[in-house]
């Protein structure tokens, strides 16, 4: 898959850098920053992450090096903290999907049931969510956890109002009732 704000073809400019990180960063379940000046293009990701209700994570660097400055700063006003992978998959590793089995292996047998492959029930499921939306921005990952349905679900039930017109999106995966 290629996503791009530009067309095919188009030489690549430290101007499109931002556009394009804005979209790497919408695209993951977090941003991790290991090195960041003051003024430089992590940061400017970090942020769209920040925006767009994404984790962001930094590495800590010396506060002797000029280099750790704006990373060092991003920890102390909103990043989390981490010295490995293992830290980033305990924030992250619980909104991954979980893989699916195959039907016909033993830990298939064992409990898996596959997805329904029906759309949204408009009814009860909708009604549920519907029904913790309000004029106050939730987030998303708040509704799912408090209306009980799956992330997907949620997502597509959120995507459906939104087409209709009956919510907006806001900053930071936050959703009101329009």
């Amino acid at each position: 898959m290629i996503i791009s704000e530009l067309p095919p073809g188009t030489r690549p400019q430290t101007r499109h850098f931002p556009c394009r990180n804005r979209l790497v960063s919408g695209l993951a379940l977090g941003v991790v920053v290991i090195e960041a000046a003051e003024r430089s293009g992590s940061l400017i990701t970090a942020r769209f992450a920040l925006e767009q209700g994404r984790e962001v994570f930094a590495v800590p660097g010396s506060p002797m090096d000029s280099h750790c400055r704006g990373w060092n700063r991003l920890i102390r006003q909103c990043a989390t903290l981490i010295q490995n992978a293992d830290e980033v998959l305990e924030v992250v590793g619980p909104m991954l999907p979980q893989p699916a089995l195959w039907e016909g292996s033993a830990e298939g047998r064992q409990g898996y049931a596959a997805p329904s492959a029906d759309p949204v029930d408009s009814g009860a499921e909708q009604q549920r969510l519907t029904a913790l939306l309000g004029v106050t921005p939730v987030g998303v990952d708040d509704l799912i956890r408090l209306s009980e349905l799956t992330p997907a679900l949620v997502i597509t039930i959120l995507l459906e109002l939104e087409l209709a017109g009956r919510i907006d999106r806001h900053a930071g995966n936050r959703v009101p009732i329009s």
